[in-house]
Parts: C-alpha cells; sequence; structure tokens
C-alpha cells in the first residue's frame, strides 16, 4: 500500500471520530477543524460529501490520476536508450549533466534519478554513517596543496598509469593534472613546477608519506624529518612547509576528488575517443580540468591570493633531483651507469678530483654545476644535449700589472685580516716551483727572495748558457 492510500484511511477514521464528537455538541466547527488540522470551510464541506456519498466521498479524488508533471512514456524510454547504450554505468549526477547539455532534456535530477532506479539500472545508495565532522578549509587560496596520485584504468585496453594531481585546499581547484608510467620523485617535481610555475609558491604543501616525499624509518611510523628526500631538499630550499599525512581520513578532500575523477574521467575519455597518454595528458590540460574546476571548484573564504612569486629563481634547478659526484681521471663524471664527459670550460684546464652536482630532471635530462656555474647539459644517453645552451665564460676582466696586484691583495688582506685564496690551478705551479728553487739546486735566481738591499751573484758564462 502506497504512502499516500494509508495516510486516506487514517484522515477517514479520526474523521468519523471528530464527526461523531461534533454531532453529539461536544466541540463545534472550529474545533473539530483544528482536531483535523484543516480550515472550517474544508470541514462543512466533507461533512457534505460524507452525508451525500459516505465513506467515498472523503477518498482523495486525485488518487489513480495520472499527474499533470508526469515524464511522458516517450521520453522515460528515450532516457533508458541513452543510459543503456551510451552512458552506461555513469552516475546519476554524472548522466544528468550529459542528458541536460548534450540531449536538451528538461527533466530534473531527482526525476532522472528515480526512472533510473525504478527501472533497474541504478542501485540506491546505502545509508550513511556516523557524521564525521571535516577538517575547514585554508581561508586562502595559496595557503595549502594536496599533492596525490591514483592507480587506475583511466584508459581502456592500457596498463593502468597513475594520475598525478595538484589541488588547492582552499578551493579544490585542480592546478595539475597528467597520466604517468609510474607515481615517484620525477612526477612530483613535474607537478610541482607546473604549479609553480604558473601560480608562485604556496605556504605548505600536504601530501601522504610515500617514500619520494618522506624517508620512514618504521613502517607506519613518523617520517624522519632529519633525512629528507629530494622532495623534501626541495621543498625546504624554496621554504614551504611539507605536511605528512598520517591517515586517509586525514587526505579526505583530497580522497574525494580521486573519487569523482574514477568515477568521471575514463568514461570521458572514452566518449573523447582517447586512447594514448600524450593525447590523454593534452586533453586533460586543455579540456576537462577547466571543465572540472568550473564544476567543482569552490569560493576561498577570504579575497586574495598567499602565492609568492618566484622572480629570479630558476624553479627547474631546484625542483629536480641533485646528487653529488666526484670528477674522475678522465675528466667525466659517472652517473647511474652513463659517463658524462666535462667539455672545456674557461675556468680551468680540466676538473679531475673537484665536486660537482649533478642535476636530473623530471624528463630525463641531465646537467653539471660546479658551484652555481653550469659546465654542461647531457640528453637522457648521456651524450651531449645539443639543444642546450653552451655555458658561456666569464667575462673578461682588464689585465693589472704585477704591482698594482700585489697591492691590491695586501691592501685587502690587511683589511680583512685574510689570506687570499689561492687560484683553481695554484697546487700545480707550486710544484713546479719548489722543484726549481729548493735548496742545493745551484745558486738562487732572480725569481728566490732574497732580503732587502742583498746583491744577486754573478752568473758565469757557462751558466748563463744552461739558462
Amino acid at each position: 500500500m502506497r504512502r499516500s492510500e494509508a495516510f486516506q484511511g487514517v484522515r477517514m477514521v479520526r474523521f468519523r471520530s471528530v464527526l461523531r464528537r461534533y454531532e453529539s455538541d461536544e466541540i463545534n466547527q472550529v474545533g473539530a477543524a483544528e482536531m483535523l488540522g484543516v480550515s472550517e470551510r474544508t470541514f462543512r464541506r466533507w461533512c457534505r460529501r460524507f452525508d451525500g456519498e459516505g465513506d467515498a466521498g472523503l477518498l482523495d479524488r486525485r488518487l489513480g490520476r495520472a499527474s499533470p508533471k508526469r515524464m511522458p512514456p516517450d521520453d522515460e524510454a528515450e532516457i533508458e536508450r541513452l543510459y543503456r547504450t551510451r552512458y552506461q554505468g555513469f552516475t546519476a549526477v554524472h548522466f544528468h549533466e550529459h542528458l541536460t547539455r548534450d540531449h536538451l532534456h528538461r527533466w530534473s535530477y531527482t526525476r532522472v534519478k528515480r526512472l533510473l532506479q525504478e527501472k533497474g539500472l541504478l542501485e540506491k545508495a546505502p545509508k550513511r554513517g556516523v557524521h564525521r565532522r571535516k577538517r575547514p578549509r585554508r581561508p586562502l587560496a595559496g595557503m595549502m596543496l594536496h599533492q596525490d596520485g591514483s592507480r587506475h584504468a583511466w584508459l581502456a585496453g592500457q596498463a593502468a598509469p597513475d594520475l598525478i594531481v595538484t589541488m588547492d585546499d582552499a578551493t579544490s581547484e585542480i592546478y595539475s593534472a597528467f597520466l604517468t608510467e609510474e607515481e615517484g620523485t620525477d612526477s612530483t617535481f613535474r607537478g610541482l613546477l607546473e604549479v609553480f610555475g604558473r601560480h608562485g609558491l604556496p605556504l605548505s604543501l600536504y601530501t601522504d608519506r610515500g617514500s619520494h616525499y618522506f624517508h620512514t624509518p618504521e613502517a607506519g611510523g613518523k617520517v624522519d624529518r632529519d633525512n629528507p628526500t629530494q622532495v623534501g631538499r626541495a621543498l625546504a630550499q624554496l621554504g614551504i612547509e611539507h605536511i605528512a599525512a598520517y591517515s586517509p581520513e586525514a587526505r579526505g578532500r583530497s580522497e574525494r576528488m580521486f573519487r569523482t575523477l574514477q568515477d568521471r574521467l575514463p568514461k570521458e575519455l572514452s566518449l573523447a575517443g582517447i586512447a594514448t597518454v600524450p593525447a590523454a595528458n593534452a586533453w586533460l590540460r586543455d579540456t576537462y580540468v577547466p571543465s572540472h574546476n568550473a564544476r567543482f571548484a569552490a569560493k576561498a573564504e577570504q579575497e586574495g591570493s598567499a602565492f609568492v612569486a618566484a622572480a629570479g629563481l630558476d624553479l627547474a634547478e631546484v625542483l629536480c633531483a641533485q646528487e653529488e659526484r666526484t670528477v674522475g681521471n678522465d675528466n667525466c663524471v659517472s652517473f647511474a651507469g652513463r659517463k658524462l664527459q666535462v667539455p672545456e670550460s674557461p675556468l680551468r684546464p680540466h676538473f679531475v678530483k673537484a665536486a660537482v652536482k649533478v642535476h636530473r630532471y623530471p624528463d630525463g635530462r641531465l646537467a653539471i654545476f660546479h658551484g652555481r656555474r653550469c659546465l654542461g647539459r647531457y640528453a637522457c644517453d648521456g651524450t651531449p644535449d645539443a639543444g642546450a645552451a653552451t655555458p658561456q665564460p666569464a667575462a673578461p676582466q682588464p689585465a693589472a700589472t704585477v704591482a698594482s696586484r700585489a697591492g691590491a691583495v695586501k691592501d685587502a688582506s690587511r683589511r680583512a685580516g685574510a689570506v687570499a685564496s689561492p687560484s683553481l690551478t695554484a697546487p700545480a705551479r707550486d710544484a713546479k716551483g719548489r722543484g726549481r728553487s729548493a735548496p742545493g739546486n745551484g745558486p738562487a735566481s732572480p725569481t728566490r727572495k732574497c732580503p732587502p738591499g742583498t746583491p744577486l751573484p754573478r752568473q758565469t758564462e757557462g751558466q748563463r748558457a744552461d739558462t
């Protein structure tokens, strides 16, 4: 029995009881109408209909009639056909969006959902559990970013890639989304470089405790802040706080976003006929992410932005893996099974035994740095990168006389109280000089240091000829 029919039976029983009390003058029309919850006019009309027709006069005459707002059978059949043939597996919300946008149907979401449930195409949602209070959003965009990856069958007929997403906590706006073979350090740097280069530096980054984000000595334990990963080193260098999440519930906002993407994105990619990762990434960047943000992004609690401009900072040289190496005797650097030949440099004849840093960029390219100077750039296989800019020598300095250079060094040493640092090639020259001026190697040459006023010894003809 439907609810309206059951309610009608209760209403008839209550009316008979009130009518008996009214006929016995226990109550008047005003009291009877109040007890039934209707107006005096409605009570009088019910009395007339009961006297003329009996119980049949009290029946609700709307029962059994088709509602004037009922969906026509043709529309019901069309909606059912579309869902079965084209949108199989879509949620009610996702299907209703396509129905109103692409097929110009005017029916409400609730009516469409009820129809799909009546036809057995959708299951009713289970009852929700105990209410859990969500963490409030950050008031300003850029105060906290979320980054995470999800492995899922995003593209039909292919091995499941990882989707890396970077989003804002204040607005749930997706700043970066792309598919990659596997989540790791390179994918993290790629996403951060896209966001930081476009929006600036945020105040904090909220991630899980993946091995590329944190070192965790004990499984499920606290992260080791004193032993940062490449990502931790780069964030510390940029002054960005790195926050670790200790449960999936802590990253609820990110988890809910991925649940939406796992439901919608594979279907949208299939509708668009996209089957390769490069095409999917271009479509994500140009088409899906803008429409997703327009549909799901929320307005920040406060106006403005907490992003800080990264002007004058080469983000590509910070957001990359950096490892120290020592140049070998062959003037090459060994890195990941590859030999990187250090090219000629105006700084010094060679860099044998010099400590350098190898930068590995997210796209696999490499570079060698000595201090802040780039010595060379290389392709993924270790060959010199012909397309990269050749390291430029330092600007030439004006020549100085021996007297002026010595005076400048002496004055600088006197003012700073320090000894001038030797040049990069000083050790080789010292060893050669000691061989010429050591005691027992003959008379002092004009380059040896002698007390002021000491005359230099005369050289014989034979000595001058030897010289």
